[in-house]
């Protein structure tokens, strides 16, 4: 039910790193146009659904395996491209010196020093998690309907009754099945989403959906807007998943960058 990669098309590299309780099948609605244009790896982040488990969790454990898929991919550098957790993971990449261009999808971590929100937003987390699991037996049923899709993705997406049903139902499965989340929740408050942006050469852009319910623009990108050189770009009515709610749009963003 669940891997540990995608891998596909032919081209320079790039890796597409999906977000918190997410699997790399988050990124199956973009896949076909960046496989036309890229060599594509979707890994599947370490103590999520699939992938690798974590061991000892540090804030650079989920960075450190993919850099170990890329190595095993053969990519000494690749473009990267994440959402969520995933697109703070691809910033921290890019301070390694392993992107050749970084495109972040409200990325996490960009809340600025003294707002508290993340707080409640890694409570909201671990409450959403519970439902998954609770969910899960009946994923496929509950995904079905549009009523149903738009349910379970309504803090994700704008339009979750356009998503397949299918995909859906893997998502809820997913976040079921997310070993690591409690860890990785726990090791969130003791030392938040360090990042030496300073060591980022790279290009970067960021881009955010102002219908984000995760991570409300702009200000849960507020520390990212001071301390990024990047290219900034709002997409109007997205929600916190571009590459679930806009999927078009969200794949020409990522090749018109790389």
């Amino acid at each position: 039910m669940f891997t540990a990669s995608h891998r596909g098309g032919d081209g320079p590299p790039l890796v597409c790193l999906h977000g918190f309780t997410d699997t790399w099948r988050t990124w199956e609605l973009v896949l076909p146009a960046l496989e036309r244009e890229h060599d594509v790896l979707a890994p599947t982040l370490a103590g999520h659904a699939g992938g690798p488990p974590v061991g000892e969790l540090d804030a650079g454990t989920l960075a450190d395996g993919v850099e170990r898929a890329m190595d095993e991919a053969g990519f000494e550098t690749a473009h990267i491209a994440g959402n969520s957790l995933g697109g703070h993971v691809a910033l921290q990449l890019a301070t390694r010196g392993r992107a050749r261009s970084v495109v972040a999808l409200a990325p996490a971590g960009g809340w600025e020093d003294g707002d508290e929100s993340w707080r409640e937003t890694l409570a909201n987390f671990t409450t959403l998690i519970a439902q998954a699991r609770a969910s899960a037996p009946h994923a496929d049923a509950i995904a079905a309907s549009p009523d149903g899709r738009r349910a379970v993705l309504r803090d994700l997406v704008e339009r979750g009754d356009d998503v397949p049903a299918g995909l859906v139902a893997h998502l809820v499965r997913g976040a079921a099945g997310c070993d690591g989340a409690a860890a990785m929740i726990e090791l969130a408050h003791e030392v938040g989403w360090p990042l030496a942006a300073d060591r980022i050469a790279c290009p970067v852009r960021v881009v955010w959906g102002t219908a984000d319910r995760i991570l409300p623009w702009p200000s849960a990108a507020a520390r990212y807007r001071r301390s990024l050189h990047a290219d900034w770009v709002e997409l109007d009515g997205v929600g916190h998943a571009p590459q679930l709610d806009a999927p078009l749009e969200t794949a020409q963003l990522i090749l018109g960058w790389t």
